[in-house]
């Protein structure tokens, strides 16, 4: 049986008018060395020293002022046997506080180079600063001074005995078990910059909110998370905290964020803890350094006159419900019914089982600024936090981790690592479908209309990468580890949730069908980095394909063979365009019916019909088959040309001899390397470098297009697609040779005269595909030509239609016919 496979980026975080000086956004800070990374605010460990060196204190020094430096003195013994008098001795000694001096002159400029993109970097963070007027009376901002060099800082490590977090005192001087000295200075913010003032009652209202989560400056690529639930809230005030802390999340965020009270134990804060948040504000998802999340808070008053051990489990137990605060504003909560928030990361691997590779760190808690007798100088007082997520995911429970940065009076007084809050159920809760698929309890998650989910983004994951018994039922199970039939994962993951099925687990004749969505948020990565105006053509492929081999899957269409390994493939069908539409925040139904079901030896083959509709209204519809295999059948593809290698219509006319046609080349890289270059497709729908051109060529004379594509086993999508059984998406195949032709028509000039061109897809023209193997990270290289046979004008817009073909090295693969691009002028009437 031969087959076929099929299945379906980042820019720099900006800031907002006024949320930095001119100066900042004008002047540029460089120097050379480490890269600077603005949350490590201390070293791992202090550099050891030789042991005949000894380094005075730094306790007893006085504050650098502007414009002078301060060296400790520093003693170094001489070698045994050697020995300098005279002259001789002092100019040595000369010498060597000269270096001292030019020593602490680098280090100093270092720090002041640090402090500074230091503060950048907070504000990044942090969002834009709050503006205008608030409700209650607003401190001044705090003045910031330079930190004096050598200030010693001290490392917690607490130990986590069930809920409880302890922190266990100790001294800059001395070691303890567990616990990291750390004696490097942390450069503070400079003298110039003052935060903003905020009400003692909340943040102030930094203006109308952004729709969306976060802002359109925040870097969206394949793999960022994409949030489970919308809402335009950026800012948290007191009353809203103590909301949160009674369970009232959808009274907070909105309606998007109800469960139906299925789960009223998921509070802000546990009972008998004490709220230690005052505010929230710069709620962003795809915020912070890592592009994962963040958010900016203001502390209530913390215990810091009781020592080190009150002070570091009060700023743990702060972080964890800034953590909280997080993890309901991206609605983790909503995949699971009866939940709670446990205080730490998930001791399992992604698909449940024990954990196999290192657990996730300790929480650790640095403060900064500490006395010899390993004392925090602060007071408690006056606190804020920046939260940087870096780790955030449904598998095997929803959970998310960050790093914490506390500063007061305009200095950073502690640094929270690795600390991380998990999303899980109480245990005997029902997380997933019976035996036999069935769902007999509400889950916890409904859609943007109220409608009660089947199985909702947390069973999808665990479809793609996790535990199939959790995802589709007790049966599915056995599948945990091996090379299975799974959704594609990360960004290439296009179907949500299952909203209805009318099917039972065995029945593979035909005529079962179920519903599922998919939220197509403007934040998507494929917006982005597609040419189109709108959602690719890959993504409508992939979305409605992907509903389709699930309900196939959920039936059960490889649980007779218990033992064997299935990998599923696409062979081909046919698509249409029926309307255009925006699917920028459009959340898309799917309804796919299953036609019919026909094994064969190490086989079987199913048939589907599916629509996509919006508002109830269909924009797209088609049919498709997909074939299930083992190994054995997947080796024997023989492609479209019963094993023969044909060659593409340009090698096929230099073999017949005569004069060669005139070849152009296209330079697609060259274009995508200018940022204003229009039209063109960037980050991970890159898909080509250049194209070959023969104007009047191909086989209806209209022209034709020749691009080879290098296949590196490092490329983003062998990840994604699948899990276990790397291949290339068939849809991504497509999509190049949409890329080809949608690069010819610029070249060509068919954008020319047109105010403000875009791409759409064509609308009441029938794509078809079929594919005969499959392109896997050891093939090298793919080859894609293309035969254009139309182009078409009508006001305002211009369409171009042709037949392809693609190629791994040994065979031809992909067939497509009446595959076409079009050009439109924004506002230009309907085809």
């Amino acid at each position: 049986m031969t087959i076929a496979e099929e299945a379906p980026r980042m820019s720099v975080p900006g800031f907002g008018p006024g949320a930095l000086p001119a100066a900042a956004l004008d002047d540029e800070l460089g120097f050379e060395g480490e890269p600077f990374d603005a949350l490590r605010l201390t070293v791992p460990a202090t550099p050891t020293a030789p042991t005949a060196t000894t380094v005075a204190t730094t306790e007893a020094l006085a504050p650098v002022t502007p414009g002078a430096t301060t060296v400790a003195a520093v003693t170094v013994p001489l070698p045994a046997g050697s020995a300098l008098t005279g002259a001789g001795h002092l100019a040595t000694t000369r010498i060597a506080g000269l270096i001292r001096e030019a020593g602490a002159v680098v280090a100093a400029a270092h720090d002041s180079a640090l402090a500074a993109q230091l503060a950048l970097s907070r504000l990044t963070l942090a969002g834009p600063a709050p503006t205008g007027t608030g409700t209650g009376t607003t401190r001044p901002a705090p003045i910031v001074t330079p930190a004096i060099a050598g200030t010693p800082t001290i490392s917690v490590t607490p130990a986590i005995t069930g809920t409880a977090i302890t922190g266990t005192p100790a001294s800059a001087t001395a070691a303890t078990p567990g616990i990291t000295a750390i004696t490097a200075a942390t450069p503070a913010l400079p003298p110039a910059v003052t935060t903003a003032a905020v009400p003692e009652t909340g943040p102030a209202q930094a203006g109308p909110a952004p729709t969306g989560p976060g802002t359109e400056d925040d870097p969206v690529t394949e793999a960022s998370f994409k949030a489970l639930a919308r809402t335009e809230r950026r800012e948290l005030t007191a009353a809203d905290l103590a909301a949160l802390g009674r369970g009232e999340i959808a009274g907070v965020f909105g309606p998007a964020y109800d469960q139906e009270g299925a789960s009223p134990d998921l509070t802000l804060v546990d009972p008998g803890d004490r709220p230690l948040l005052a505010w929230v504000a710069g709620l962003r998802t795809h915020g912070g350094a890592s592009a994962a999340g963040s958010l900016h808070a203001g502390l209530l008053p913390l215990d810091a006159a009781s020592g080190t051990d009150a002070l570091t489990t009060e700023l743990l137990s702060a972080a964890g419900q800034a953590l909280r605060v997080f993890a309901l504003y991206v609605g983790l909560h909503l995949c699971l019914a009866d939940a709670r928030f446990v205080p730490a990361a998930p001791a399992e691997d992604p698909d449940g089982r024990p954990r196999t590779g290192p657990a996730h760190p300790a929480p650790t808690v640095t403060l900064v600024g500490t006395g010899a007798d390993g004392a925090s100088r602060w007071d408690g007082t006056g606190g804020e936090v920046v939260l940087d997520i870096d780790t955030i995911d449904l598998l095997p429970r929803p959970w998310l981790a960050a790093r914490v940065l506390v500063q007061a009076g305009g200095r950073v007084v502690a640094e929270i690592r690795d600390v991380a809050v998990t999303v899980r159920e109480r245990p005997g809760t029902q997380i997933g479908p019976d035996h036999g698929g069935a769902v007999t309890a509400f889950l916890g998650r409904r859609n943007a209309a109220g409608e009660r989910a089947l199985l909702n983004e947390f069973h999808m994951a665990h479809c793609a990468r996790g535990d199939q018994g959790i995802g589709l039922g007790p049966e599915f199970g056995a599948y945990r580890g091996r090379r299975a039939t799974r959704l594609p994962g990360g960004g290439l993951r296009l179907v949500d949730r299952i909203m209805a099925s009318d099917s039972r687990r065995g029945d593979l004749r035909g005529g079962a069908t179920h519903i599922t969505e998919y939220d197509a948020a403007a934040d998507c990565w494929y917006y982005a980095d597609t040419a189109n105006a709108s959602m690719p053509n890959a993504v409508y492929m992939e979305t409605s394909l992907q509903s389709a081999l699930l309900l196939g899957y959920y039936l059960g269409a490889t649980l007779a063979e218990p033992e064997e390994d299935y990998s599923l493939r696409n062979l081909g069908g046919s698509a249409t365009v029926l309307r255009e539409v925006e699917l920028r925040d459009a959340t898309i139904r799917q309804h796919s019916t299953l036609m019919s079901t026909n094994p064969m030896p190490g086989t079987a083959l199913q048939d589907f019909s599916y629509s996509m509709a919006v508002d109830g209204e269909p924009f797209y519809t088609g049919e498709s088959m997909f074939g299930y295999f083992n190994a054995p059948a997947l080796a024997r593809q023989t492609g479209l040309d019963g094993g023969r290698l044909v060659p593409t219509w340009l090698d096929e006319v230099a073999e017949r001899g005569g004069e060669a046609p005139a070849v152009r080349t296209i330079d697609v890289a060259a274009r995508r390397a200018d940022p204003a270059a229009p039209l063109c497709a960037r980050g991970q729908l890159a898909l080509l470098d250049d194209v070959e051109v023969v104007d009047g060529g191909g086989r209806h004379g209209r022209g034709y297009l020749r691009a080879v594509r290098p296949i590196d086993p490092a490329d983003w999508f062998f990840t994604r697609h699948f899990h276990l059984d790397p291949v290339i998406p068939g849809s991504l195949g497509v999509e190049a040779v949409i890329q080809a032709m949608q690069e010819w028509s610029v070249d060509a000039g068919h954008a020319d005269g047109m105010a403000r061109p875009g791409f759409v897809l064509p609308v009441g023209l029938t794509m078809h595909w079929k594919y005969r193997g499959q392109l896997l990270p050891s093939d090298g290289t793919f080859t894609l030509e293309v035969h254009i046979s139309d182009v078409s004008r009508r006001p305002g817009r211009v369409r171009v239609t042709a037949d392809a073909s693609l190629w791994k090295p040994t065979m031809r693969i992909y067939q497509l016919t009446d595959i076409a691009i079009e050009l439109r002028d924004e506002g230009a009437p309907s085809w």
